[in-house]
């Protein structure tokens, strides 16, 4: 059932030529933008908490925390850490975002889809990996390990270890899945929030996080190995959901 599950997540994704679909945040971020323009949010001034706004727009928290982005990145609000979001000076910008950052999920949709995926693509690896697909995810663990305080070279080997994980199931479905999820987590929205909660704390308990995948799926325990990827991507979820204030 949950192969079926993901075999059919993979054809969803592998629609060509469909019309972008406007996602939550961006008609959140539409919304609020239009609410500066007409003065109800003046320059300056604090905009309401993230629960304040998901209640009032019936939206969820993780859809505001993307709204956010994408209208600091318009130059509408600033964030202060700790202290919440600004209005700023009022900008040309359109209320929608450019049509090249509309195309891919957000954030935190992303990383919903790799927790269901990818934990079961964990479990299957842990009863199908051989000796050389250890070697594999041994190796891009040791780069990670050594490349702890250069970003993007251990955000390099980190997609290779889930990408050895999934490859080590033999379903070339399953790797492409898995492949076109990491390649999806790019982009003005992406970056941004990784910029804000991204940090060499989160990369050391990563670190742990895929020790513990790894010792599941070398001991051939399917279930530990589910629990500790779910775990691991729900974790980062919850990193990348902490309220500015």
């Amino acid at each position: 059932m949950a192969l079926k599950l993901i075999l059919s997540s993979s054809a969803a994704m592998s629609k060509i030529g469909q019309p972008p679909v406007e996602k939550p945040y961006q008609r959140l971020a539409a919304n609020i933008h239009e609410l500066v323009k007409q003065g109800e949010f003046l320059v300056g001034q604090r905009l309401p908490s993230e629960r304040a706004l998901a209640e009032r727009f019936d939206v969820s928290r993780t859809s505001v925390r993307e709204a956010i982005i994408a209208l600091e990145l318009q130059g509408v609000v600033e964030v202060r850490g700790g202290s919440g979001i600004y209005i700023c000076q009022p900008q040309d910008a359109p209320t929608r975002l450019p049509m090249a950052q509309e195309t891919g999920a957000g954030p935190f949709e992303l990383l919903r889809a790799r927790c269901l995926i990818e934990s079961e693509i964990a479990s299957l690896a842990a009863t199908t990996r051989k000796d050389a697909d250890l070697d594999k995810m041994f190796a891009a663990l040791a780069t990670m390990r050594e490349q702890m305080h250069d970003k993007q070279a251990n955000e390099a080997a980190d997609r290779m270890y889930h990408l050895h994980i999934a490859e080590s199931t033999g379903n070339s479905v399953l790797l492409q899945t898995v492949t076109n999820l990491w390649d999806q987590a790019k982009g003005p929205i992406w970056t941004q929030i990784e910029q804000h909660f991204h940090s060499p704390a989160l990369r050391l308990q990563s670190q742990d996080d895929h020790q513990r995948i790894f010792a599941a799926i070398v001991s051939g325990d399917a279930e530990a190995a589910r629990l500790a990827m779910r775990a691991h991507l729900e974790r980062v979820i919850g990193e990348f959901a902490q309220s500015w204030r």
